[in-house]
C-alpha cells in the first residue's frame, strides 16, 4: 500500500563527527557517527549512495553529505561511498574533477561491494543499503550481490530510484516531471543514460546492473520513498510492486508535490520528511 506522507518541518542541522577509513581497494568511504560524539549507534549502519545518473555526483553533494549528517543526528551510524563514475555521455575521455578514472558497470558496483564488506565488518547491528536516484539502483544491485555472496544486508532504502533497463513513460500526466526535467528526464534521455552506464546490450540486461524485472525473492525488507512528479517514479513504483509480489516486506511512501532529487535540497520540508522516514524505519520506530 502506498502512503502519501505528510510533510514535516525541517529541524536544525546537527553537527556530527566524520572520519575516513582505508579499504583494500582505493574506494573513498566517509563515516558519520551519531551525535553527540561518543553516543552509541541505536541500530544498523546505513551505507548511503548518492545519485547523479551514474556519471556525476560526489561525497560533498547534499544528497550524500547532508543526508548522512542528518541521519547521524537521528542516532544512526552512516557511511557514504565515493564509487567510480561512468563516463560522461558523449565525453568518455573526461575524468572526474579529482582526475579519477571513470568506469562503467560493474566497476561502480565493485566499489560499493568493497565498501559494504568493510563497513559490515564494523557494524554488529548489520548494514542497510540505501541510496537516491542512480544510487538507489546501485543499492538494490548491491543488495542482490551481497546476498549472492552470503553477506545479506538487513534492509534497503530506495529514494526516487529507477531499477529497469528501459524506462517507462507514465500514463498519468500528474506524475510526470515538469520544467527543464521534461527534457533532461525524458524517457529517451534516461534510456541513453542507462545504456551509457551498462556499456553493452548484454550488460544492460544483467540483473546486477538493473535489478527490475529479475528474481527478487531474496531481497531484504525495503523502504521506498518516491517523488510525486518524477519521470523515474514509474520504475520506482513498478520495482516496489515487484518486491511486494514476491513477498518482500515493503513500506511505500510518495511525498506529495515533490520532484526528483529533493534530497539535494536540505532545509526543505521534503528533505526533513524523507530523513525522518528513513531514520524511523531504520531504527524500527
Amino acid at each position: 500500500m502506498t502512503e502519501h506522507a505528510p510533510l514535516r518541518l525541517p529541524s536544525p542541522m546537527p553537527t556530527v563527527s566524520t572520519a575516513g577509513i582505508a579499504l583494500p581497494e582505493p574506494v573513498p568511504v566517509q563515516w558519520y557517527r551519531p551525535t553527540p560524539v561518543g553516543r552509541p549507534s541505536l541500530g544498523p549502519t546505513v551505507l548511503w549512495l548518492h545519485g547523479g545518473g551514474f556519471f556525476r555526483g560526489s561525497l560533498d553533494q547534499p544528497e550524500a553529505h547532508a543526508v548522512a549528517q542528518s541521519l547521524a543526528g537521528h542516532g544512526l551510524s552512516v557511511a557514504t561511498v565515493g564509487y567510480r563514475l561512468a563516463p560522461t555521455p558523449g565525453l568518455s575521455w573526461m575524468k572526474t574533477r579529482a582526475s579519477i578514472p571513470r568506469g562503467r558497470f560493474p566497476l561502480p558496483l565493485d566499489d560499493v561491494l568493497a565498501a559494504y564488506r568493510s563497513v559490515s565488518a564494523q557494524s554488529p547491528g548489520g548494514v542497510i543499503l540505501g541510496g537516491a536516484s542512480a544510487g538507489a539502483c546501485l543499492a538494490a544491485a548491491a543488495a542482490l550481490r551481497a546476498t549472492d555472496e552470503g553477506w545479506p544486508p538487513v534492509g534497503a532504502v530506495l529514494a526516487y530510484g529507477f531499477f529497469h533497463a528501459a524506462h517507462r513513460r507514465t500514463a498519468d500526466v500528474q506524475q510526470r516531471a515538469t520544467g527543464h526535467r521534461r527534457i533532461t528526464h525524458a524517457v529517451w534521455a534516461l534510456n541513453a543514460m542507462n545504456r551509457n552506464y551498462a556499456g553493452s546490450r548484454t550488460e544492460l540486461n544483467n540483473r546486477l546492473a538493473f535489478p527490475g524485472g529479475h528474481d527478487l525473492h531474496e531481497f531484504p525488507r525495503t523502504l521506498s520513498i518516491n517523488a510525486e512528479k518524477d519521470n523515474m517514479r514509474a520504475s520506482g513504483d513498478a520495482f516496489a510492486s515487484e518486491l511486494v509480489d514476491v513477498g518482500v516486506e515493503v513500506q511505500r511512501h510518495v511525498l506529495p508535490g515533490t520532484r526528483h532529487a529533493f534530497l539535494n535540497r536540505p532545509g526543505t520540508d521534503a528533505f526533513a520528511t524523507a530523513v525522518s522516514l528513513i531514520a524511523e524505519w531504520s531504527l524500527g520506530e
